[in-house]
């Protein structure tokens, strides 16, 4: 696999335990990295928060994200290529445009996994 290319994870919300649930594998290791490596950019972080902040179901045109940056439409589509790879997000062409929007639970499994648990009457 190039350096360029990552695979798109499975939508499984069980692929992953929390961070402190218990130890991970070296499939659930490498599946997490590639979503945190498409994440790892600022530019890709703030396309996805972009996307993301949309609301469940919402989705945003290309047109709407390619101004928001000092980078080529090119640029950018790469960036978005990535996070579509990563499983992160998912489009549709329309005429022209191309739409994007948060894959369903993306955001919760990502969440899950960095929430730590905390022991009973801790913060109380």
């Amino acid at each position: 696999m190039s350096k360029q290319e990552l695979e798109v994870i499975g939508q499984d919300a069980a692929c992953c335990p929390g961070l402190s649930a218990a130890p991970l594998d070296e499939d659930q290791a490498a599946e997490l990295a590639k979503v945190f490596k498409a994440l790892g950019d600022p530019v890709r972080l703030r396309l996805m928060s972009m996307i993301a902040s949309r609301g469940e179901g919402g989705e945003v045109c290309v047109c709407e994200l390619t101004p928001a940056f000092d980078l080529s439409q090119p640029t950018i589509s790469h960036h978005l290529k990535l996070l579509r790879q990563a499983g992160l997000i998912d489009c549709e062409r329309r005429g022209t445009w191309v739409y994007y929007w948060v894959l369903p639970g993306v955001l919760d499994r990502i969440a899950a996994f960095l929430t730590a648990r905390q022991p009973a009457g801790a913060g109380t």
